[in-house]
């Protein structure tokens, strides 16, 4: 067998992927899957966006453009973030990426060397750890519970910062959970960070403009911490272009003109098409996007009402994005005669072979006690998965 590096070996697959290719490979076979596992939007992209980008084809937009995307884009990003968030970039300070995804992962490789540790606030992103493996540092975990509302506090934060500390990674609105930091929060966080300059905030901001709460904070706008943090967003979640691939990073200079070397060597610039689409998007009317976030309202509240009547859950009220990350630990050690669900991955096993229903585990975001459920799906679709899923909870003992 072919030898292969260390590192690839300590990575982990991506369990929401393996989970959507499990329900995958039961549609094939006929089953009614209901999925509820997958992080995207079940919407199309505005048609503005789309005839854009055929637009971009027909001009003959299909070349190479600058590794860090097209200046036109760069400036409108400048633009949004100067008249949605209140942050001064130059379009020097934008790279654009294939996702948020490989914009937090080139970040993570920029910062990041061998004894270094990145701080990973759990509930997280199933990548995040990951990444952090795959740039050579060594992942540290906390621990934010339901009790607290998916979200870490300034003590816990304090008490994880250690002179080899080099990245905090924060997710808001947050991917599993829906917790979104107040800015009064990400003040509190600030004041701690303040004291520990060596530390780079990575943050993640792709769900930004899925916030029911009224206004979306960003730990940059805090007194000190534009200097030393990475805002990481894209179009994928708020116009539903997560196939179009594309991602930003704004950022310290310095920061930002390592990330653009890396990039230039081994991906070059992101889609040339999609970067035209990006750039609609943005400059474009806005009302598709509150259009798709009072949907994902409504289908929160459905969601949410629906899980807090099934036996066994601990359900949070999320403030954002289009999960739900339900506490399920209560079921622990019960069975149905067949098979005994003794974590959360087993229980998510369970839904997809008695409900038909796909969701994801929580041991892939960090905290086993919970899983994951997407409402990125119509209501019929919830209401009908939440019936399966309360059938089946009954069925345990």
């Amino acid at each position: 067998m072919t030898k292969l590096s260390s590192r690839v070996t300590r990575l982990q697959p991506s369990a929401t992927l393996a989970m959507s290719q499990k329900s995958a490979e039961l549609r094939a076979q006929g089953i009614d899957v209901i999925n509820l596992s997958v992080g995207e939007p079940d919407f199309d992209t505005p048609e503005h966006i789309r005839l854009a980008a055929q637009k971009a084809i027909d001009d003959g937009q299909t070349r190479y453009t600058p590794v860090p995307g097209i200046p036109a884009l760069r400036k409108a990003i400048v633009q949004k973030l100067k008249n949605e968030n209140g942050l001064d970039y130059t379009p020097e300070q934008i790279i654009v990426s294939n996702g948020a995804k490989q914009s937090v992962c080139n970040t993570l490789l920029a910062l990041c060397d061998e004894g270094d540790e990145v701080i990973v606030p759990a509930p997280y992103w199933v990548s995040y750890p990951q990444m952090a493996l795959m740039a050579g540092a060594t992942p540290i975990v906390v621990e934010a519970g339901i009790e607290q509302g998916f979200k870490i506090s300034p003590e816990q934060l304090e008490a994880t910062i250690t002179p080899r500390t080099r990245v905090l990674i924060l997710c808001t609105p947050s991917n599993p959970t829906g917790a979104v930091y107040s800015a009064s929060e990400l003040e509190a966080l600030a004041a701690v960070l303040r004291h520990h300059e060596q530390v780079v905030v990575i943050a993640d901001e792709i769900y930004e403009h899925i916030n029911y709460t009224g206004h979306h904070a960003s730990l940059a706008a805090c007194e000190g911490m534009k200097e030393r943090t990475v805002v990481v967003n894209g179009v994928s979640k708020a116009y539903a272009m997560t196939g179009w691939r594309i991602g930003f990073i704004a950022a310290p200079l310095d920061i930002a003109k390592a990330t653009q070397k890396l990039q230039g060597q081994y991906t070059s610039n992101p889609c040339s098409v999609s970067q035209y689409a990006a750039l609609a998007a943005y400059e474009g009317d806005q009302a598709c996007v509150e259009t798709m976030r009072q949907a994902f309202a409504r289908r929160k509240d459905l969601i949410v009402a629906l899980a807090r009547e099934i036996p066994g859950f601990e359900v949070n009220e999320p403030e954002g994005a289009f999960y739900i990350f339900p506490k399920c630990s209560a079921l622990f050690g019960k069975t149905d005669g067949k098979r005994t669900i003794e974590s959360s991955t087993d229980f998510a096993l369970y839904l997809l072979e008695e409900a038909h229903v796909a969701t994801v585990g929580g041991d892939a975001f960090g905290s086993p006690e919970c899983f994951r459920m997407s409402y990125a799906t119509s209501d019929e679709s919830i209401r009908e998965a939440m019936h399966r899923i309360r059938r089946a909870v009954e069925q345990l003992r």
